[in-house]
């Protein structure tokens, strides 16, 4: 684990460079639309990139070098490389490849299924092995009980396969323009609201909440 932290201990970097976090995690995301979207534009701006095919293509290859970038920085400038992109970084890079050498875009759309799918069956199957394996991965961002974290990974798990089965919808049913502008601009709010409704269940069973309550009661 020298080399991949579970994100349970953030570097001082990370504390005082948040912005630049969020850049580094959305950033891809953004070039991927880019590229989409001015696909056409790029290949006749830099008509080598035809070799590698359609705008979605193109725009699949420069998300896999900017994905590829983004976790350079990260190791060097955070001093590892959290978990949760990395994982997704390499299903990138093997499914963005497959996507471009079989000339078949249907293994870069299935890219968010699997990774979706991937993180909700191992929260899942944690649980069912009795670990809250979300503690984990937010256990740096605030303490909960084991009654919180159980709760919490469970909705995570299930969620993670929510937005797997709505991918799988989208882009099947979709243009290929709808559904990049789904993956760049619906699922980030979706996961946000997501998170925002979970705020209750972290107010309730946070252990700093609970330390307070019973000091107070002391004081009383």
């Amino acid at each position: 684990m020298s080399n991949i932290e579970s994100d349970t201990k953030p570097t001082t970097e990370e504390r005082h460079h948040p912005l630049l976090k969020m850049a580094l995690e959305i950033g891809p995301l953004m070039v991927f639309f880019f590229g989409n979207l001015r696909g056409e534009w790029l290949a006749k701006t830099f008509p080598a990139l035809t070799a590698v095919g359609g705008p979605l293509l193109i725009a699949t290859a420069l998300f896999m070098v900017a994905t590829v970038v983004s976790l350079i920085v990260s190791k060097i400038v955070f001093k590892h490389l959290p978990i949760m992109p990395f994982v997704s970084g390499i299903v990138v890079m093997v499914f963005g490849s497959l996507s471009i050498w079989l000339q078949d875009e249907t293994f870069i759309k299935m890219k968010p299924t699997i990774v979706n799918t991937l993180f909700g069956v191992v929260l899942l199957g944690g649980l069912f092995f009795g670990k809250s394996l979300l503690g984990y991965v937010f256990n740096a961002a605030f303490q909960l009980d084991a009654e919180g974290w159980r709760k919490l990974t469970l909705r995570w798990g299930i969620f993670f396969l929510f937005l797997a089965v709505l991918n799988e919808v989208v882009w099947r049913n979709f243009s290929d323009v709808v559904w990049v502008n789904f993956k760049v601009w619906g699922t980030m709010p979706i996961t946000i609201l997501f998170t925002l409704a979970q705020m209750p269940l972290i107010m309730r069973h946070s252990l700093e909440a609970e330390t307070e309550t019973k000091n107070g009661g002391k004081g009383e």
